[in-house]
């Protein structure tokens, strides 16, 4: 596959996540998109063989992208795991609140949306979510085994939980437009760990 292939399909990825993270996928035609990226419509069904694939698409390179972001927060540098893990939950903090309502994730976006809409799109989700539990798992395993988390914790149960939790919060911080759901989420994540309570801004 030649670079120019490879950069204007990714071209194409990149406008439509934009634009999509706005408007929703059922939302957004190819034209906007296209004409967004200024790519002829033809050269579309040359990397991509519809739009359902292109969603499917989507969906993958923003999870690579999001998983090496979860690796670059979660991975060993010295610091407890714990310290580690709630450095990834306090990220999801960042682009939420009263003024900026638009949560930027976009599983957040799409699994509502595209579940009973898309097999191929709802099959993409499902592994990007179940692999970012599975480094939460491990993270939540490596700070039982250094000791700077306590209890009885499942880790790999314990991570779905709070994944579970978090999702559904990012869900109603959309529907708010405001940040509580979110705190209520760090607190009850800091009441199941065991860790102490955050600090109100």
């Amino acid at each position: 596959m030649s670079n120019e292939h490879t950069d204007v399909k990714q071209h194409i990825l990149d406008t439509g996540r934009s634009i999509i993270l706005g408007k929703g996928f059922s939302a957004v035609g190819l034209n906007e998109i296209l004409s967004t990226a200024q790519v002829p419509k033809g050269s579309f069904y040359h990397y991509f063989k519809s739009k359902e694939a292109f969603g499917e698409a989507l969906v993958d390179g923003y999870v690579a992208d999001y998983l090496a972001q979860v690796d670059r927060l979660l991975q060993p540098d010295g610091a407890p795991a714990a310290e580690r893990l709630m450095r990834y939950w306090r990220s999801w903090m960042t682009p939420a609140d009263s003024q900026s309502a638009e949560c930027n994730c976009l599983v957040v976006k799409l699994s509502g949306e595209v579940s009973d809409m898309s097999e191929a799109m709802r099959a993409a989700l499902l592994r990007g979510t179940n692999l970012i539990i599975e480094r939460l798992g491990n993270c939540i395993a490596q700070g039982l085994a250094d000791g700077s988390l306590t209890g009885t914790l499942d880790a790999q149960h314990t991570a779905l939980t709070l994944y579970e939790l978090w999702l559904g919060a990012a869900l109603l911080t959309k529907v708010r437009r405001e940040r509580s759901a979110l705190d209520a989420a760090m607190a009850a994540t800091c009441s199941l760990l065991k860790l102490p309570q955050p600090v109100s801004a």
